[in-house]
């Protein structure tokens, strides 16, 4: 699934390419994927000029003028790829908006995915996103805004990191090097986490996401120019490596049950308190 450093990279593409154009033609053969009506949500759409295009956390936000948002999820996992006019388009997709200029993309959603119209005033309504946490690479997260989400809470901290409700972006995949890094077990108690561990915890989040972002993300995700990232498994730390020997102490990386996730750790350096 394309996470926070992916997600980031499409939408920051997806400004520089689509910025100030207008919307003229939308073909959707998946309608379960809209929040209205197709007839509705082309009528809407249509003739609309892109403002600008954002992120925040897994949720892309195209800013429409006037007065809308289109929101979009790529789901479990999907392909949204930009096309020039005359260009070939993939063979499968669920969704295609095309611009006045000929140029647009498409989004081939793998399982299930939203494509989500809302007005301009009524987006703190929208469900999906209004409750989402703030995105770990934003300038407002901050080691004391950390701090304060982590007060009082008595959840596991992986657990507390996968929820978008306390912290956007952030899921299964980059959890892993996260917690390595901060040398923390991901059953461990919020609770019983020191000032230092909660400082090393904040560091390691921004330095997985950031490197992330750099080599241009999951080298199993394409971003918009349909180009997979650089960051390969031999990339990771921890993650996906079982068996393999800690980057740290030479232990074996082991595999355990955290839940209803797995979890990828060394035994050693990762120690349940």
């Amino acid at each position: 699934m394309p996470e926070l450093p992916e997600i980031t990279i499409i939408a920051r593409q997806m400004n520089r390419e689509l910025k100030g154009k207008r919307i003229a033609h939308i073909e959707v053969k998946q309608p379960k994927n809209l929040n209205m009506p197709i007839q509705e949500f082309l009528k809407i759409a249509k003739g609309k000029i892109v403002d600008n295009v954002s992120s925040k956390g897994k949720w892309m936000f195209i800013k429409l003028e006037p007065a809308y948002f289109m929101l979009i999820h790529l789901g479990m996992n999907g392909e949204i790829l930009y096309f020039t006019a005359n260009q070939k388009l993939p063979e499968k997709y669920q969704f295609k908006l095309t611009f006045s200029d000929k140029t647009g993309f498409t989004i081939h959603f793998w399982w299930f995915g939203y494509i989500h119209l809302i007005q301009e005033k009524d987006l703190n309504k929208h469900k999906l996103t209004a409750q989402l946490g703030i995105s770990p690479t934003h300038e407002n997260f901050t080691l004391e805004h950390f701090k304060k989400l982590l007060a009082n809470k008595k959840a596991r901290i992986k657990n507390f990191l996968l929820n978008q409700k306390n912290i956007a972006g952030i899921g299964n995949v980059y959890a892993q090097d996260i917690l390595f890094k901060a040398k923390l077990h991901p059953n461990r108690k919020i609770s019983t986490l020191t000032e230092k561990e909660i400082t090393n915890l904040y560091n390691a989040i921004r330095n997985i996401l950031n490197h992330s972002i750099q080599l241009g993300g999951d080298a199993y995700d394409k971003n918009f120019y349909g180009r997979k990232g650089k960051l390969t498994l031999n990339e990771f730390l921890v993650g996906y490596k079982t068996g393999k020997p800690c980057p740290t102490c030479k232990t074996p990386i082991i595999k355990i049950k955290t839940g209803s996730t797995s979890s990828y750790i060394c035994p050693k350096c990762q120690t349940l308190k």
